[in-house]
This record gives C-alpha cells, structure tokens and sequence, in this order.
C-alpha cells in the first residue's frame, strides 16, 4: 500500500477509536434533586431570621474583599450548615486551600450535611480521584459540567467535540442550608485567597443573605439538573469510600506544615472572624437581583434573551451619569467600543479598570483589548491598568473595593449612576458574552456604588497605570509613586518579545474566542 494511503487510513482508524470512545454516558440513570430549603430552624436560619424579618423584601450583602476574609467565610459556612451545602465553581486548585475545603466539605458531609458539587471540567486535571472519593461518601454528589469522556489527554476532547468542549461554566457559588450565599469573582485556590508568594489576584465576592439566596439555590438547581451536568459515578472509576479518610488525613498534613500554620493562624485572625464574633458584621441591606445564563447556553442552545447580557441591559438600563467598570480581561470588540462611544457622546462619565499587561495572566486576551484602547481614549473614556505588583511595602487589608494589594486584577464589578453595582463572574469579553455561562447580583446600593467610585480616585491612581493618548497620537503610561508621575512610552514592566506577540495576536481572526 502507498505510503499516503497508509497513513490516511492510519489517521482514520485512531479518529474512528478516538470518536468511538469519546461518548459521554447516558444520563438516564441520573437523579434530579432541589435545594433543601427547610432550613428556617437551622443556626444559621435562627441568626439570620430576626435580621431579615428587619429588612423585609431586602438582602444583606457583606462585601468579601480581604482573600483572608473570603476564605474564612467560606469555612465558616461549610461549618455552619447543618442541611445542605449546595458548591459551584469554574477552577478547585488541589492545594492547600482547595484541600481544605474539600476537607471541610467532607466534614459536614459526615454531620449529615447533604453536599452537592458541581464544578466546571475543563480544570479539574489531577483530582479525578479526590471527586470519585468525596462522591463515594453517600451524603456527597459530585457532577461535572460539560465533562470530557476521555479522561486523559484532555486535548482530545477539544479535538472530537469542540464545540461544546470551547463552553464552560464560569459560575462560582457556595450557597449553606439556603440561608447564606458567597458569589463573585474568586474560585478555589491559593491564588484567590492570599495563600501563596506566587502570583495573586485582587478580587471581590459579596456574601449574601436574605432573598437573594433562594435565587441563587434555584439557579444552582437549573444547573445541577441541567443536560450539561453528569454525575462523576458514570464518568470516573468507583473509589471506596474508606478512601476518604486519606483526604482527613493530608488536610491534617497540610495544617501542620509551617507555611501553612501561619496562613491558618492569619485566618484566624481575620476581621471577619472577629466581625463574626462580636457581632458587628456589617451588611448593606437593598434589593439584590440575581442574574445568570441558561445552562442550555453550555450547549449552544439559550435564547438570547436567556442570556446574561441581555438580562444585565433590561434590570440596569442606559447608565445617565457615570460607569466605572473593572474587568480582569476586558476585550470589548468594535461593537462594545461603539456602545462606550455613545455613552461618553452622551455626557455618561467612563473609567475603566483591566490588567496591564505586566499584570495579566492571559496575554492573548490583553491582545483583544489593546488595540480597542485608542479608539476608547479618543472618547473620552479613561483607561487605568493595574500594575504587576503593588509598590506598597505592605499588603494593604482594605484597599478599597480591591481589597489587598495584588499582582494582577480578578475581580468582576461594575457601578452605574453612584446608585447601583454588579458583582459575579461575568468578564466584558466575547467569551463571557457567548461562550461561557456566568452569574452575578445586581445590587441597588449608594453606599457600595459610591465605594467604586472612590477607588477610581483614590486607590486604582495608586496602584494602577494610567494610559493616555499624547498630541501625535500614540499610548503612553502614568504611573503615580511617591506623589511624582513617571511616564512610560511602551507598555511598562514587559520585553519587546512579549509586546511584539501581543500584537500579532492582536491581528489574529480570533477575538470571538477571547
């Protein structure tokens, strides 16, 4: 045989087997559940109950901006529940504080704690194992969202079936016996949380109590029973359950290791826990509206009007005065440039907060935004990019709405008219748009709106980069130390290397993927 025509029908066979073997399980044997909402007699219904019944029609929300902060809430939660723990997330690092709160997962769940975890896979490499043993215990499920048949490699599955494999769910969600919710911008992993001296992201979560929680565990119910969601029994090999103790027991390891004492001891410390304690959390009562996409969307199949954008445009409207919007990878095409244009024509006040491209952990997404920011700053638009890492010497414990300093930005928020904000995991670019499902609240707050408007005066100018355009036209950047401005004339802290990919990128017909 020609050698051509071997290797075609070499290439056959291995895309027939790679196809043949790429099938996702029947889902016919899955069991549809709901949030467990009879909850009122909980702790947790007790403490908030009296608060609630204050404010009627109206939700708390407690900004989590501290990392230490957020990752105490979430523990604390996990602790609290007596019911349900209802968990949704895009990434779950196997770290220290991704073992943690797996561990503290499987601690309630031996209380009796019915735990439901639904995590995106296309970053679950390596805890295959970890998932089949937590769903092992028979008070934990644990379901994967647009899986991939074919464990590894995983690129396969892009390879196969792309364009369900290119949908994620982006949503991030820890919801305790239908009384209190966290949502936002962080997912689980030491990045998010202050727990490593590697790179860390500066993000915002809100938690949240009162109505707006029953929205969040329907939402969360549309998505555990949703097409897009299979259980990890037919997807991974049985674990037995004895196997747990083994999670127990690296927990344990992890919590006697110095570097890890002393972030717990830190933890501990946290003003939330102190807050807690005291009784003197502060929580901002107005009305909290839940946004989200259709899961369907994970298929390519949600109506438009299903989708979040659209439900983003009719609750908030055309913004009169001002926006201020922050965004970790803001890629806002010709279309959303045009839409910025009009608002500024209209006398809307505009600021933008992204990573600069020192700071951002996606060049290719920084691509997508960089050559939109000429047209922008013609506009009138103000343009600020977060540094790499803060100059500050310390880490600053409220820096704003930003929370700690951080060495790139990951927080998703936005305020209109000094009167309301958004807070979740919608990112402005064609990917949040289109392709991912995403979640977030629309919350009615002066006091949180005017919070983001003060930190474009205040700490953003301070740690941040200010881009302008000079009189021939071209970028340059401001960044403020020490009360002196210092000037840059290419995009500061990166190699001509780096700024000459971002370019080519830029050129690239793939802006719908970003």
């Amino acid at each position: 045989m020609h050698l051509n025509a071997k290797l075609s029908m070499l290439l056959l066979c291995l895309a027939t087997l790679i196809q043949g073997c790429s099938g996702l399980p029947s889902q016919d044997k899955r069991m549809a559940s709901t949030a467990i909402t009879d909850t009122a007699d909980t702790p947790l219904g007790k403490a908030i109950a009296p608060l609630a019944a204050a404010h009627p029609g109206l939700s708390g929300i407690h900004p989590l901006q501290d990392p230490y902060d957020a990752f105490a809430a979430r523990v604390l939660l996990a602790r609290a529940a007596q019911r349900a723990l209802d968990v949704q997330y895009y990434i779950w690092r196997d770290d220290l504080t991704g073992t943690l709160l797996f561990e503290a997962l499987h601690e309630a769940a031996d209380r009796g704690v019915r735990v439901r975890l639904l995590l995106d896979d296309n970053n679950t490499n390596g805890l295959d194992e970890t998932l089949a043993m937590l769903d092992a215990h028979p008070n934990i499920e644990v379901r994967l969202f647009n899986p991939f048949a074919i464990r590894n490699p995983r690129f396969i599955g892009y390879i196969t079936d792309f364009s369900r494999a290119n949908r994620r769910m982006h949503n991030k969600s820890f919801t305790a016996d239908n009384q209190a919710t966290i949502i936002g911008g962080r997912n689980i992993g030491d990045e998010y949380f202050g727990a490593t001296d590697g790179m860390l992201f500066a993000d915002l979560d809100v938690l949240g109590v009162g109505p707006v929680v029953d929205a969040v565990s329907q939402d969360f119910d549309r998505y555990w029973n949703s097409q897009s969601s299979y259980p990890v029994s037919e997807l991974l090999p049985p674990v037995p359950a004895s196997r747990l103790a083994g999670l127990a027991a690296e927990a344990s390891v992890i919590e006697r290791n110095p570097a890890a004492a002393e972030y717990i001891r830190a933890i501990r410390d946290a003003d939330f826990i102190r807050q807690l304690e005291q009784n003197t959390l502060a929580m901002e009562w107005a009305t909290a509206r839940m946004v989200s996409d259709d899961p369907a969307k994970g298929l390519g199949l949600a109506p438009h009007e299903a989708m979040l954008p659209d439900q983003l445009q009719e609750i908030i409207g055309d913004p009169r005065t001002d926006v201020e919007l922050i965004s970790p990878y803001f890629v806002p095409t010709a279309s959303g440039v045009a839409a910025f244009e009009k608002l500024a024509e209209g006398g809307v006040k505009v600021m933008i907060l992204t990573n600069s491209l020192e700071a951002t952990d996606v060049s290719a997404v920084h691509a997508g935004y960089a050559k939109r920011r000429k047209p922008l700053l013609e506009a009138g638009i103000k343009l600020y990019e977060l540094r790499r890492l803060s100059l500050n010497a310390e880490k600053q414990k409220r820096a704003g709405i930003l929370g700690s300093s951080g060495s790139s930005l990951h927080a998703k928020t936005f305020a209109v008219d000094r009167s309301r904000i958004f807070v979740g995991s919608f990112n402005f670019d064609p990917r949040s748009a289109n392709l991912n499902t995403e979640m977030g609240f629309v919350i009615d707050s002066p006091a949180l709106a005017s919070q983001i408007e003060e930190a474009f005066t205040s700490t953003i100018p301070a740690n941040a980069y200010e881009v302008r355009l000079s009189d021939t036209g071209k970028l340059y950047w401001i960044a403020r130390i020490d009360g002196k401005e210092i000037r840059y004339d290419t995009e500061p802290g990166t190699s001509a290397w780096l700024r000459a990919w971002v370019g080519f990128v830029s050129v690239l017909p793939i802006e719908w993927l970003l």
